[in-house]
């Protein structure tokens, strides 16, 4: 005859649980907030100098941006899609030729026009953010 041990376990507090949602929320604003200033910091990069994509990635995670490459080639294309970057293709004595981006046009307009946007923003949080610690 055999025989099973079953273990009970307490079941989990209601407040641990709720606990892991607000670290998984906390998470995903923060992950949300990253997003939505990469494109800004890719076209701020690309002002004045052209970088292949390895460059870029290296900027940003030099920045401690956490970017990881599946994030910055489906950004470059949708970019370049938008008429905001141009690529050239360029051989490389240390491998394979290298895809170079640069800003075009209507992406240095676009991104002057963030420059503008960014400072206010910048500006207003602060104002908002610095107040409650007043």
């Amino acid at each position: 005859m055999q025989t099973t041990e079953t273990m009970e376990q307490s079941p989990p507090k209601a407040g641990l649980h709720k606990k892991q949602k607000e670290i998984m929320n906390v998470e995903n604003t923060k992950a949300q907030m990253r997003k939505g200033v990469l494109e800004y910091c890719i076209l701020s990069i690309l002002n004045g100098q052209d970088k292949y994509a390895s460059e870029i990635l290296g900027t940003l995670k030099d920045a401690k941006m956490l970017v990881v490459e599946g994030t910055i080639y489906p950004l470059l294309t949708r970019l370049k899609n938008a008429g905001l970057l141009n690529y050239r293709w360029e051989e490389s004595t240390s491998g394979p030729p290298r895809k170079y981006y640069t800003l075009t046009e209507t992406g240095k307009l676009f991104l002057k026009e963030l420059d503008t946007t960014w400072d206010e923003l910048r500006k207003a949080t602060n104002l908002v953010t610095n107040s409650k610690n007043s």
